[in-house]
């Protein structure tokens, strides 16, 4: 066999070893993403639906999309106070790239307290609560099975109670637009009725008050949607990550580095409320 001829079989053998990826093609000058040629989803649809789409493989629909868009304004940022936040800003003040800053705030999510967490817990509390729902068993019957359970175990719902908020103004509105959209769905309907079932422990003196939270929400609305656990808390992370960017920025233009950060002796400059123009709302 001559040099550099290629020895009978190794085509095959190489070709068997190929991988796939149904996510994007690349050829020449032109780039498919789940089929659709890119540059012209680009002024099309919004970064929702495309975020939607790289991750499901199909467009959503309009109302959908606007879901999808709304959940992912939700969770843009909330303050300097969690660890995501401080792991940034910490990272942040040391002088290291934005993007080193960026992961250590991405590498905090997962938990319940360092933001995101709860929306896989309450994904599958609300998936096990559904579960028993039935012919003979009500969204309410099932919601007070599921409390009682917890509570008897010495643990809280998932997905419900704030730190600062008692009513979270980010579930209510996500979860006023599954019905305005009509999407509310058996995941949502079952949310409810776990907040009217703290809501009557609460007046009884049994419970603390225990909101609906954002990742209460989120987890709900993923889940009527059809979208899995994994990839509810994975849009969490995509929304919250513009924020953490916004704030190891703003520590690199705005304070000394390698400061002692108290999340507590903040002072907010920025502007006062302010209302979107007609044409926004």
């Amino acid at each position: 066999m001559t040099r550099g001829t290629r020895r009978p079989g190794r085509a095959k053998a190489e070709e068997a070893e190929t991988w796939r990826t149904a996510i994007t093609q690349i050829e020449p000058n032109k780039i498919m993403v789940r089929g659709y040629v890119l540059d012209e989803l680009m002024g099309r649809v919004s970064f929702g639906e495309a975020v939607y789409l790289v991750l499901t493989g199909e467009l959503p629909s309009r109302d959908v999309g606007r879901l999808i868009e709304a959940l992912l304004v939700s969770s843009i940022d909330h303050g300097v106070t969690p660890p995501s936040t401080l792991a940034a800003r910490n990272v942040a003040t040391t002088g290291a790239p934005t993007r080193a800053a960026a992961a250590a705030g991405v590498l905090a999510f997962g938990s319940p307290l360092g933001g995101g967490g709860s929306i896989d817990a309450c994904f599958h509390f609300l998936e096990q609560g559904l579960g028993l729902v039935g012919e003979w068993v009500s969204y309410d019957d099932a919601a007070r099975r599921l409390v009682e359970q917890l509570h008897d175990e010495g643990q809280l719902p998932p997905g419900f109670g704030h730190r600062f908020h008692s009513q979270d103004p980010r579930a209510g509105r996500l979860l006023q637009l599954t019905l305005e959209l009509d999407l509310e769905g058996p995941h949502v309907r079952l949310l409810r009725s776990v907040e009217r079932v703290l809501a009557e422990r609460r007046q009884a003196g049994e419970d603390p008050p225990l909101p609906i939270n954002a990742d209460g929400a989120i987890a709900a609305v993923c889940g009527d949607l059809g979208l899995g656990a994994e990839t509810a808390s994975v849009l969490f992370m995509v929304s919250r990550l513009p924020g953490i960017v916004a704030h190891a920025l703003e520590e690199q233009q705005r304070q000394p580095p390698m400061r002692q950060i108290d999340p507590a002796g903040h002072t907010y400059d920025g502007p006062g409320e302010r209302r979107l123009p007609e044409t926004r709302r």
